[in-house]
C-alpha cells in the first residue's frame, strides 16, 4: 500500500498531513510520487497515521508507479556499457534516479550491478596472478574478460524477459547494496 493509499484510509488531506506530522506538502508530494520516505520523514508519517514505523519502510511505495518498460530499460541500460567498468552501475543509477523509479526491482537490477562489479574485478585479480605463478597463456586474462562479459549479458536479458513475462525477475539477490 503506498501513502497516498494510507493517507487517504485515514481520510486525510495532504494538507491535514502535513499539520499532523510536522512534513512539507512538498515532501509528502515527494513521497505520494515515489520517493522513499527516509529517518525523521518516515518516523513522523509512521506516528501521523497511527502505523508501524516498520509498515511504512516495507511497503513498495511505489508500487503503482511501476512502469515495467522503464523497469525493462533500466535493466537493459547495464548491458550497454556492461564492458566500461562502473559506467553499468552509474548509467541504470541515473535512469533510476532521474525516472523517479524507486522500487524493489530497480534497487535490485542495481545491486546485481554492484555485486557483479566485485566479483569480476577479483575475477580478474585473481586471474592475473594465476597467470603469473602457474605460466598460463598470456590470451587467458582476455578470455575471462569476454566470459565474465557474455555472464553479465545473459543475466541482464533473462531479467529482461522475466520483467516482460512476469513482471520481476528471474536472478535476484536476498539483500540490496542501498
Amino acid at each position: 500500500m503506498n501513502l497516498k493509499a494510507l493517507r487517504e484510509q485515514k481520510h486525510l488531506t495532504q494538507e491535514e498531513l502535513s499539520e499532523a506530522s510536522g512534513i512539507s506538502i512538498r515532501t509528502i508530494q515527494r513521497v505520494e510520487a515515489g520517493q522513499l520516505p527516509k529517518g525523521h520523514t518516515a518516523k513522523a508519517l509512521a506516528r501521523a497515521l497511527d502505523i508501524a514505523l516498520d509498515s511504512l519502510q516495507n511497503t513498495d511505495l511505489t508500487t503503482e508507479n511501476r512502469d515495467y518498460s522503464l523497469i525493462k530499460i533500466i535493466n537493459l541500460s547495464s548491458a550497454f556499457v556492461t564492458f566500461i567498468p562502473l559506467l553499468n552501475i552509474i548509467l541504470p543509477l541515473a535512469i533510476m534516479h532521474f525516472r523517479k523509479q524507486y522500487n524493489s526491482l530497480t534497487k535490485q537490477i542495481i545491486s546485481l550491478q554492484i555485486l557483479w562489479t566485485i566479483v569480476s574485478a577479483l575475477i580478474f585479480l585473481l586471474t592475473g596472478f594465476l597467470k603469473i605463478s602457474l605460466s598460463l597463456s598470456r590470451h587467458i586474462t582476455l578470455w575471462v574478460i569476454i566470459a565474465l562479459i557474455l555472464i553479465n549479458l545473459i543475466v541482464i536479458l533473462v531479467n529482461a524477459a522475466s520483467i516482460d513475462r512476469n513482471k520481476k525477475l528471474y536472478f535476484k539477490l536476498n539483500f540490496n547494496f542501498f
